[in-house]
């Protein structure tokens, strides 16, 4: 375990067996702020810096938005916690290929915007201003916590063609569960850290699992959907993807990957090869897709494997 995740989770405990209010203060402040900006990648580099580059701002922080393409038939990119729209480079020139113009934004907190943190309701109010500024959208492609956003922007009266959910968050109400659980940390800190989610991040809100819950009421999202997932996902669980299955049914396109977990499902070429033809009105490949990726990463190890061996044997 990484040496300060090992004191945090040691102080903490400690701490709230005598103030349980001061150590769920505590990893609230973790909570709710990225513990670090993500860079961009060498691999993203040449698309990255092929955008246009707007300014927003969401509660006085200002927000850098991305756009390839001149704005026409625009698709919007919604990226995840600790994560920023560079992640998306590998789709922005197959959605150029369709005639597409995908817009993205780095949220509060997050890449090279400004701001500490951000919340869902940022990202849906940036989907908002987005449509204001470029029209409605053909697709909306999101990621991880920007899948919960995407849902509850569409919910909110956001216009799109369709939604591409690629390792989506269904509810949040299992992220303090989840942050605790990564810490090491206990049940009271989980629960002073849940209460204080719902009262200071999202006032007003009532009940706050369920208003951020994206499979309630899916009669009111009527859009075609793609669900991608990762069997492996060590972050989001595969389950969020099936809760979405279940409440969305026929609606809904789901398919489950192996072997490419929660981040390098956003780079694998065969995900991106059927979210793309999802977006041109075809249909996804299902379990073919699954087949094709187990056998594209069984290739992967065992070209790693060779050239481990190649270089044991040089040395030898």
């Amino acid at each position: 375990m990484d040496p300060a995740v090992a004191l945090i989770r040691t102080t903490l405990n400690a701490t709230s067996l005598i103030a349980p209010g001061l150590a769920g203060r505590a990893a609230f402040r973790l909570f709710r702020h990225p513990l670090r900006r993500g860079r961009v990648r060498t691999l993203e580099r040449e698309v990255h810096a092929q955008a246009v580059t707007e300014r927003l701002s969401v509660r006085g922080e200002p927000v850098v938005v991305y756009r390839w393409g001149d704005g026409s038939r625009p698709v919007l990119l919604l990226h995840g916690w600790q994560s920023r729209a560079s992640r998306f480079a590998a789709f922005v020139p197959r959605l150029r290929a369709l005639g597409l113009s995908p817009v993205a934004f780095d949220a509060p907190g997050h890449g090279d915007s400004g701001g500490r943190t951000s919340t869902v309701l940022d990202l849906r109010e940036l989907a908002g201003r987005l449509q204001e500024r470029y029209g409605d959208f053909e697709a909306v492609v999101a990621h991880s916590l920007g899948v919960n956003a995407a849902f509850l922007a569409l919910r909110g009266g956001l216009r799109a063609g369709r939604l591409v959910a690629i390792a989506g968050v269904s509810e949040v109400s299992f992220m303090p569960a989840a942050f605790c659980a990564q810490a090491g940390l206990n049940g009271v800190v989980e629960r002073r850290l849940r209460r204080l989610m719902e009262r200071e991040m999202f006032p007003g809100v009532g009940n706050v699992a369920e208003y951020f819950d994206a499979a309630r009421r899916p009669e009111e999202i009527g859009l075609p959907i793609l669900v991608l997932h990762d069997e492996g996902d060590d972050v989001v669980a595969v389950g969020h993807a099936r809760r979405l299955k279940a409440a969305y049914g026929g609606r809904l396109d789901l398919v489950v990957t192996r072997g490419l977990g929660h981040r390098r499902i956003l780079t694998e070429p065969a995900v991106i090869d059927n979210a793309v033809g999802f977006l041109a009105a075809g249909r996804p490949g299902g379990p073919d897709l699954v087949r094709d990726v187990a056998r594209d990463v069984a290739r992967d190890v065992a070209r790693e494997v060779a050239r481990d061996v190649a270089r044991e044997v040089g040395a030898a």
